[in-house]
This record gives structure tokens, C-alpha cells and sequence, in this order.
């Protein structure tokens, strides 16, 4: 059941016919959701089926329903990538994103560790507002306010679950050594 790229010595392999019913029915809710796949952390969480299934539910609320637009909600992901160095995050959201309009400019600025020259005004927003969590551990009251002027509360809440669930994922790519595809050059130096 692993997808290609995904052997890893840190990570049983997942042997559906010996699988829970618990562990079932998480991945049979993955596979028939907007996902469709096991990329990402799935692997990883399925030996613990509780953490799984509300783990993979926030992450479809997160990936797909946050009242932003795709092209900036990847962008948070690429910035969370980047700070946590997240190798598999980076490679299956990298494609995700240019195909979503974020510029490739922006994301090998991101990628090279620099602040990129927006054009757009959003994604400087969505760039500082999530910059500034990770490195202050908190955001100011100017950004603060621009973003829920701009994105309004409801939204602004999700941007910061969208940042929190990222670097859960982030997390357990990193400990697990996850990788997207193990052939391909990694976007971060180990």
C-alpha cells in the first residue's frame, strides 16, 4: 500500500488485509476524499488510527475549505516547508501551488530563504502573517489587522489552523524521513 517513493526504514510497511477496521476506515475516507491518495503524513498516522482520522478531517478542511484561495493557502504551506524544512511538504505542495498561480518567483525566493518581491498584495499578507507566527511565536497587531481586514475573522482563525496543521505535518514528515519521491534532489540540505 505504499505509494511510490514512500519506502522508508522508519515506518512499517501498511499491510491492509492484517489492517483494524479503525485503521479501514481512516484510510478508506482518505482514498474517497478530495485527496485520493496516501501522500503526506498518512502512512505515518495510520498506526494511530485516533490521531488519524481528525488529523486527515482538519487537514481537508484546511487544504480545501479555509475561505482562501488555493494559491494562497499553498503558499502558507510552501512558507511552513520552509521553516520547518519539510522535504516531502515541499515536494508534493511545490507543483500544487505554481498550478494554482502562485509565481515561480516567489517560490524559489521562499525556497532560497528570502523574503520574495510580491507583486501581489495577498501573498505578502499570507507571507508576513505566517513569517511573523513562526518566528515571534505570535503576531503583531498591525498584521493582525490587515489580515482580518482583508480575509475578515473567520478566515484569519483558518489561516492560523491552516499554519498549525502544516507544521503537524511538517513534523511527522521530518521524524518519519518521508520523502514524496526518494529518486528525486531534495529541496533542503540534511
Amino acid at each position: 500500500m505504499n505509494p511510490k517513493g514512500s519506502e522508508n526504514t522508519r515506518l512499517p510497511p501498511f499491510d491492509r488485509t492484517v489492517a483494524t477496521p479503525e485503521q479501514l476506515a481512516v484510510l478508506d475516507e482518505i482514498l474517497s476524499g478530495p485527496r485520493g491518495n496516501l501522500a503526506g503524513p498518512f502512512l505515518a498516522w495510520i498506526a494511530s488510527p485516533e490521531l488519524a482520522q481528525p488529523a486527515q478531517r482538519l487537514g481537508a478542511f484546511c487544504r480545501y475549505r479555509t475561505g482562501l484561495p488555493l494559491r494562497l493557502s499553498e503558499l502558507a504551506i510552501l512558507v511552513t516547508a520552509v521553516q520547518w524544512r519539510a522535504q516531502a511538504e515541499w515536494q508534493i505542495h511545490y507543483p500544487i501551488a505554481i498550478e494554482a498561480g502562485l509565481p515561480d518567483a516567489v517560490a524559489q525566493s521562499l525556497l532560497a530563504g528570502r523574503r520574495p518581491d510580491f507583486a501581489d498584495a495577498d501573498e505578502a499578507l499570507i507571507y508576513d502573517f505566517a513569517v511573523e507566527l513562526y518566528d515571534a511565536k505570535r503576531v503583531s497587531d498591525a498584521i493582525f489587522t490587515q489580515a482580518v481586514h482583508r480575509f475578515g475573522h473567520e478566515t484569519t482563525v483558518n489561516l492560523v489552523g491552516l499554519l498549525g496543521y502544516y507544521a503537524l505535518v511538517a513534523m511527522t514528515l521530518n521524524v518519519f524521513a518521508m520523502r514524496k519521491d526518494r529518486d528525486a534532489p531534495l529541496p533542503f540540505v540534511e
